[in-house]
């Protein structure tokens, strides 16, 4: 004689599968509701997906085969995947894993689950024809790519995957040709991928095993199950190692500069070559011309106040010799160890930028130069007290102190720029100093030290035309 249960008792027995407070659209929804005790007798506890497969059991996602095992190692269809992503979707939706497929139809098991998600919004038609098919993990990667939204699912290593694909050296068999990779790079941002090797390899035309399903799967409803790549970036970002001359494009030498090309020509190459004497011959010499000279070499070397020369001596012999020594005012003889300095704080802070992300492969010149406008006058205040023989005048002092003038903040500005590979020189007048900059193919003017004048950075003074620049500095 067959037993029958009470409707009232069936209901109650139903009720049990559902979480007891299911909210809409929560990922408070995603909670254990049974205990892995073995039920699995493929599943050691010594597999490398064991903590996956006990999740996806106890989530109440899967049930296993009828022969009592997962199944590990046996690849799985399209459709079996659709049926996975439909029940977290639903359990995400509804509080249970089966209310949103329940209300469509099909003529297999897995098509009420596709309709589902279709409906949904979550797919589109390209899979009707492909259920019985063995999925590749490119396709894994279209279904749960779009199953849950980025508030339940955010992307939390945008920038860290952003550089390291930009590199060609991290996920290096995943293209623009790879079906779907979009999506594969999207499981990387949100942690539900790290790769099967140690740059981060996906494999997307390959099948996938019900394991490395379970682990994608089982990331979804818990984020402690979620992974970070361990990869060391630094070698794709960092300046370790850039010298000061390093940031100056080679100059040939030129004995006897007779135009400002040639000066700059000259200069150029006595930086590039990490020197601060430049011996020029001009033979008959007077002191007068002696004297332009200098303002002459003062003039060109401003252009590159990031090397923190700001003052010369001149030396001359009656055969018309002339050395130029190039430092820093007020230093002391210690203008080589203040150029090292600024040098390894700006590698310092450049590296950190890239590091937090705050500076990232995917950013334009401009937005990057941004990002740096805007560290200079967050670390830096303006000092007033500076005399002519303050180290305030150069970079230096914006990193060491936090504090400088005008020929300091631009110095600053253009060694982080130039670390960067941006293109740029300072501009001069009478009484102030700042930065021309090629960004993107255009050329602007930039003023840090106006741009930090008040309470707040203003933005006034960032990516000038010339033309506006004119109306606030003249030269």
């Amino acid at each position: 004689m067959k037993k029958r249960f009470p409707a009232l008792l069936l209901a109650l027995c139903l009720l049990l599968t559902v979480p007891a407070h299911a909210a809409t659209d929560s990922t408070d929804n995603f909670t254990r509701q049974k205990t892995y005790t073995g039920q699995f007798s493929d599943l050691s506890t010594g597999s490398t997906f064991y903590d996956n497969v006990a999740a996806l059991y106890e989530y109440g996602l899967s049930n296993g085969k009828a022969n009592g095992t997962y199944g590990l190692d046996d690849s799985m269809t399209v459709g079996q995947v659709v049926i996975f992503a439909a029940r977290i979707r639903s359990l995400y939706r509804t509080g249970n894993a089966e209310t949103g497929p329940a209300a469509y139809s099909g003529t297999s098991t897995a098509v009420p689950y596709l309709r589902y998600l279709q409906a949904e919004g979550v797919l589109g038609v390209e899979l009707d024809n492909q259920l019985t098919l063995t999925a590749t993990r490119a396709q894994v990667a279209h279904v749960l790519a779009q199953t849950l939204p980025e508030t339940a699912l955010p992307s939390v290593h945008d920038s860290l995957i952003t550089q390291a694909y930009a590199s060609g050296r991290f996920i290096p068999d995943v293209d623009e040709q790879t079906p779907y990779y979009q999506d594969i790079l999207a499981l990387y941002r949100k942690g539900i991928s790290i790769g099967s090797t140690a740059n981060g390899a996906f494999f997307p035309n390959n099948p996938i095993t019900r394991g490395a399903a379970a682990a994608m799967l089982t990331r979804m409803v818990d984020s402690s199950l979620r992974v970070t790549p361990q990869w060391d970036l630094s070698a794709l970002y960092s300046a370790k190692g850039t010298t000061l001359a390093d940031l100056v494009k080679p100059g040939t030498y030129i004995a006897a500069p007779s135009t400002q090309a040639e000066m700059d020509e000259a200069i150029r190459y006595m930086l590039s070559n990490n020197s601060s004497q430049l011996v020029l011959q001009y033979p008959g010499i007077t002191s007068e011309q002696a004297r332009k000279l200098m303002e002459a070499t003062l003039t060109t070397v401003k252009e590159y106040c990031e090397q923190s020369y700001n003052t010369v001596a001149c030396s001359y012999t009656r055969a018309g010799s002339v050395t130029l020594e190039f430092s820093a005012a007020g230093t002391r003889n210690r203008t080589a160890a203040y150029r090292d300095a600024a040098m390894e704080a700006a590698i310092a802070v450049h590296d950190q930028m890239w590091e937090s992300g705050k500076i990232t492969a995917s950013m334009t010149e401009k937005e990057k130069a941004k990002v740096y406008y805007e560290w200079i006058c967050d670390n830096c205040v303006y000092d007033y007290h500076a005399g002519d023989e303050s180290i305030s005048h150069i970079s230096y002092s914006l990193f060491a102190n936090g504090t400088a003038v005008c020929d300091g903040y631009t110095g600053a500005y253009n060694l982080l720029l130039k670390l960067e590979g941006i293109e740029c020189a300072a501009l001069s007048n009478d009484s102030h100093i700042w930065t021309v900059a090629t960004l993107d193919g255009t050329e602007y003017h930039i003023d840090t030290t106006w741009g930090d004048a008040g309470s707040f950075i203003s933005y006034d003074y960032f990516a000038m035309s010339a033309q506006l620049s004119r109306t606030y500095h003249a030269w």
